[in-house]
Order: structure tokens, then C-alpha cells, then sequence
């Protein structure tokens, strides 16, 4: 099985490499960009905003305070078991 493809100029295979390259650095600039730590930083906190707002507002931006109530009741709780066992252990 001969190779059916035509030869190609010195021109154009110049042509591919400068385009292939080109293409290379736009891959690498795009890599560095989504790395970078403000990059991995704004990312994190768009993420965190968007399920705040999903879980704590409904669909209008109103408070859901049943479910604010449940998170406060689940801090109380934690806060008085932790003060439970901090006075059981700290008896002297």
C-alpha cells in the first residue's frame, strides 16, 4: 500500500507547523489561565454563592426560613453538646 497522498511544498508545511504552534500556545495560555489561583479562588467562591442562594433563597431571592431554622437549630445543637461535654470533662 503505497502513500496516495500529493507531496506537499516546503510553503505549506511551514504553514502547518506556524498553525499548529499557534494552536499550542493558545492550549497552554487557556491551561494557565484555568490553574492560576485567582482563577481556582473566583471559581470556588461562584460555586459556594450559587449554593448558598440555591439552598437559603427561593425562587424570587425570599429567605427559606424552614431551612434557615434547620441550620440554626443544627448550630444550637452542636453548641450545647459541645458545652455538655466540655462541663462533664472539665469536672474536677
Amino acid at each position: 500500500m503505497a502513500n496516495k497522498q500529493p507531496a506537499r511544498s516546503v510553503k505549506e508545511i511551514e504553514a502547518d507547523i506556524a498553525a499548529t504552534r499557534s494552536r499550542l500556545a493558545r492550549t497552554v495560555d487557556e491551561l494557565t489561565y484555568r490553574v492560576s489561583p485567582d482563577t481556582i479562588k473566583a471559581n470556588a467562591i461562584a460555586s459556594m454563592k450559587a449554593k448558598v442562594n440555591d439552598t437559603a433563597l427561593d425562587a424570587d431571592g425570599n429567605p427559606r426560613y424552614d431551612r434557615l431554622a434547620t441550620a440554626l437549630g443544627g448550630v444550637a445543637a452542636v453548641a450545647l453538646t459541645l458545652g455538655g461535654l466540655r462541663r462533664v470533662f472539665n469536672r474536677s
